[in-house]
């Protein structure tokens, strides 16, 4: 179990810590408002200005996905747990409000190549022209945008408790009838 829960932790740290600086990763409540917004923004601007951006998408509401949002929480260094919580390379920023997004795009930037911000200036003036066109032409772009799922590990972690639970149930059973067996056999004294 202990092996485990360190290999999901080097997992959760490996997987917060390679985003490059082209790869966002958003952190959410599937009823928070501003994640709704920061999730608009990338997901309708974003991802169709930067054709290299990876974004992976973290619901903090599953119980799986909580260990990666506390190792975020304290990679970023903040105190409350409020979210959206965006990772994009080694800075973060936590909220969301329209103010944010050229410091977003800024971030997505800053390991890029001279190329790769041209052709983002030319994706955003063909998006300022006509979005809907550009989107059109660039459908394939939702696929940039990945919903992390947990997998094995939080399937594996169950399955180990599992036992452990049958195992209660047994000893359980066992005491209650050795103790039956004790106090009937004192009442044959």
């Amino acid at each position: 179990m202990k092996k485990l829960t360190l290999l999901s932790a080097l997992f959760g740290l490996s997987f917060v810590g390679a985003a490059s600086a082209a790869d966002v990763t958003v952190y959410y409540s599937p009823s928070c408002p501003h994640c709704h917004h920061a999730r608009d923004f990338i997901s309708n601007t974003l991802v169709y200005e930067y054709p290299e951006l990876q974004v992976t998408m973290v619901n903090v509401m599953e119980t799986a996905n909580r260990s990666l949002f506390e190792e975020a929480l304290q990679k970023c260094k903040f105190e409350s747990g409020g979210v959206p919580v965006l990772v994009v390379g080694d800075k973060c920023e936590q909220g969301y409000a329209e103010f944010m997004q050229d410091s977003l795009r800024k971030y997505v930037e800053e390991d890029l190549t001279e190329e790769q911000k041209a052709a983002a200036a030319e994706n955003k003036k063909a998006m300022a022209a006509d979005a809907e066109k550009f989107k059109a032409e660039h459908a394939d772009r939702v696929n940039a945008i990945v919903e992390y799922v947990a997998t094995q590990d939080a399937k594996s972690q169950k399955k180990t408790s599992e036992p452990s639970t049958m195992w209660f149930w047994v000893l359980l059973v066992a005491l209650v009838a050795g103790l039956g067996f004790v106090l009937v056999r004192k009442d044959n004294k």
